[in-house]
């Protein structure tokens, strides 16, 4: 089984910037797509933003398109999510998850593995 572990989340105040990291382990040759998504208090968890594990190629949720980079070091097994000018609408618990039937879906249930989440908080 795949193993997801988040990091790198924090307290930051609106335009500062967070580097989160995944870290997978187990079998990662099964993952063909890799996304991170994010839940607010009573909100639905939402599609933030996709890396395909082979050819890198990236999507991103509008509300953080060009604020937000996501990326992959396969030798490493580690997925990054870069945010940049961050806002008090970011605030969330962002998880990281990995699916082995789709390679760029935003839908949450498409994916079969998931982290515990780390909490980004973002202050005015």
């Amino acid at each position: 089984q795949v193993r997801l572990v988040e990091s790198g989340g924090g307290l930051v105040q609106a335009g500062a910037s967070l580097r989160l990291a995944c870290a997978a382990s187990g079998p990662t040759f099964r993952a063909r797509g890799m996304g991170w998504f994010r839940q607010a208090p009573g909100l639905e968890r939402q599609f933030v933003a996709i890396i395909t594990w082979i050819g890198g190629n990236t999507y991103y949720a509008d509300a953080v398109e060009g604020r937000f980079t996501v990326s992959r070091d396969n030798a490493k097994n580690t997925l990054y999510l870069e945010m940049n000018d961050l806002k008090p609408e970011d605030t969330a618990v962002y998880y990281c998850a990995a699916s082995e039937q789709f390679t760029r879906s935003p839908i949450s249930k498409d994916y079969d593995y998931w982290g515990r989440g780390t909490q980004v908080t973002v202050s005015l």
